[in-house]
């Protein structure tokens, strides 16, 4: 629990307060029963005048007044205090999540991760917001309660001596059953919140293939799941209240019963047996708190654990090591020396099996492959999305470790193999490559995606919104919108993962051209699964199984590689055909 308390320090003296102050509630809780004690034995039997009524009702409106501003203001402490930390918290697990690389990503699913820093940050805040109201006003009222019972009358108060301990273990019981159970109702949050964001994301494709009763089918299971580990937690709560409405009923018919024989014997005042009971019900009221706040404290403790799962992740790839930091990619040659490269270190196949190559500064080179043989494994090492096995990634000479993660990224554009928009405007999401370019940066850099000519159609052109994910575009006109976005960035490496597979022949063959005249600074890697797309490369590599099995130009592969023969003439009767 200790890495929280950084987040805690800065609202240390909210967390003071709060408390304090419902000091001065848990004081006139103590006080009036005794106050309203000696109203009914001195008062209400005409033993004392009027001047000590009146003197007796100020005071407990004294009381009453201390107590409703000692709790407004604990309460507003203590609210403060937990929203303004769980803010903090939850900004902070947003951070770690921001430089976890993709390894790290890939050991938790996006529905836990969104759980965490919703659900379960909410838990955390609720969790500390009661804590810090009931944390001195139930031990306060509950002390300062058997207190003054025993100093009324030690025998009537005896009574608690036998209930506590009942109590207590019935708590320690009911906790001990709730803990398990709320640890399963959160993985329930998870696999809920998993099955509706990725039918939610897709919900295109479930469409096309008419898998909604599938789909409903898979939600409700989940949401069945969910529904059983919620009842489940909520029926070992439910038992708490009838098992404290219980003992207190107990303890109050068993306060009346011995306080009347002691008050017909003329040992107490009504009004001193009156007090007994309130203070009884107190103590029993504090300790249904406590135990209440002891039950969520247990599924807040699931919570928290969730929570430091991903603050004690140490992500995998960083720059702490790094020995040219303030280096810059200034040329973009790349070099692969002997790479080899798995996913997981459980695995025992790598994906990628000594790869060696050299893609020289201002040119483009070409990788084709059947699926799965490793070509966005492979680019995904340059700008260290992932890191080799074994071997090295240099750029411009220089090991990509040893380069600020930084410096290294803002020299290389990235397209990815799956294209991703964000909501809000073109421009803005243009801007994603370079936030300080005016329009005329952007238009040419949208012009030189093919893409100024389709947005120049929009009624809005560059203000024209984006739905989440750019639902509102083709998937070719995304593709050249990312494209441009990573042009506008003017990075020395230009890396296109399959980025033109639903742009037609004669855009592609235009955006070619552009890369050709107007790039000739920049290094380009072309991912692609037609040739056509790569046939004009300085240098082209065929991928198989993750090894090099062929490398040359177009006409050299042709002569040379059987693996580069068979997707060029396959693709060619295709064409024919």
């Amino acid at each position: 629990m200790k890495k929280y308390f950084k987040y805690i320090k800065p609202y240390r003296l909210y967390f003071i307060l709060g408390p304090l102050l419902m000091l001065t509630e848990v004081a006139g809780e103590i006080v009036l029963p005794k106050l309203v004690g000696g109203m009914i034995d001195n008062g209400a039997t005409g033993l004392a005048g009027e001047g000590y009524i009146i003197r007796q009702a100020l005071t407990m409106l004294g009381c009453i007044c201390l107590m409703i501003t000692g709790g407004i203001s604990g309460h507003y402490f203590a609210i403060k205090g937990a929203v303004n930390f769980s803010s903090d918290l939850r900004k902070a697990v947003f951070d770690k999540v921001q430089e976890f690389s993709f390894k790290n990503i890939d050991s938790f699913s996006t529905g836990s991760l969104i759980t965490r820093l919703t659900n379960d940050i909410t838990q955390i805040m609720n969790i500390t917001r009661m804590g810090l109201i009931m944390a001195v006003r139930s031990p306060g009222m509950l002390i300062g309660g058997i207190i003054m019972a025993f100093s009324i009358n030690k025998s009537l108060a005896s009574v608690l001596l036998v209930l506590l301990p009942v109590l207590a273990c019935a708590i320690f019981f009911i906790m001990r059953m709730a803990m398990p159970r709320f640890a399963r109702m959160q993985k329930g949050i998870d696999n809920l919140n998993s099955t509706t964001q990725e039918n939610i994301a897709n919900v295109r494709v479930i469409k096309s293939f008419v898998r909604q009763d599938k789909e409903k089918e898979k939600f409700r299971a989940a949401n069945g799941e969910l529904c059983d580990a919620t009842l489940g937690a909520l029926k070992v709560m439910v038992c708490t209240m009838p098992v404290m409405t219980l003992c207190m009923n107990i303890a109050t018919l068993a306060t009346l019963w011995r306080g009347g024989n002691v008050v017909a014997a003329g040992g107490l005042e009504v009004g001193s047996l009156n007090a007994i009971i309130q203070y009884i019900t107190q103590i029993l009221s504090s300790l249904m708190m406590v135990s209440m706040m002891i039950i969520n404290s247990s599924r807040a403790i699931t919570s928290f654990k969730r929570v430091g799962e991903v603050l004690d992740t140490v992500p995998d790839l960083t720059d702490a090591d790094a020995k040219q930091k303030g280096k810059e990619v200034t040329e973009g040659r790349v070099e692969f020396k002997n790479v080899s490269f798995r996913y997981h270190t459980s695995n025992k196949d790598n994906v990628l099996k000594d790869i060696s190559f050299v893609a020289e500064a201002g040119k483009t080179l070409g990788i084709v492959g059947v699926t799965g043989s490793g070509k966005s494994s492979l680019v995904q090492l340059i700008p260290r999305l992932y890191d080799t096995t074994d071997g090295e990634v240099l750029v411009d000479g220089v090991n990509v470790k040893d380069y600020s993660i930084k410096n290294l990224r803002n020299g290389v554009g990235m397209v990815l193999q799956k294209n991703v928009l964000f909501s809000g405007t073109i421009e803005e999401n243009m801007r994603w490559g370079d936030a300080e370019a005016d329009m005329e940066k952007i238009r040419y850099a949208a012009e030189l995606a093919q893409a100024d000519a389709f947005v120049a159609s929009f009624t809005d052109g560059y203000e024209t919104e984006l739905g989440q994910g750019g639902s509102n575009v083709s998937g070719g006109q995304k593709q050249r919108l990312c494209i441009a976005r990573a042009l506008l960035k003017n990075p020395k490496i230009l890396i296109l993962d399959d980025s033109t597979s639903a742009v037609d022949t004669a855009t592609e063959a235009r955006i070619r051209k552009v890369f050709n005249e107007d790039l000739k600074d920049t290094t380009k890697i072309i991912i692609a699964q037609r040739i056509s797309s790569v046939i004009e490369a300085d240098k082209i590599i065929v991928l198989d199984d993750g090894r090099i099995v062929g490398e040359g130009t177009h006409n050299e592969l042709l002569a040379s590689c059987n693996e580069y023969m068979d997707i060029y003439y396959s693709q060619a009767e295709k064409e024919v055909g």
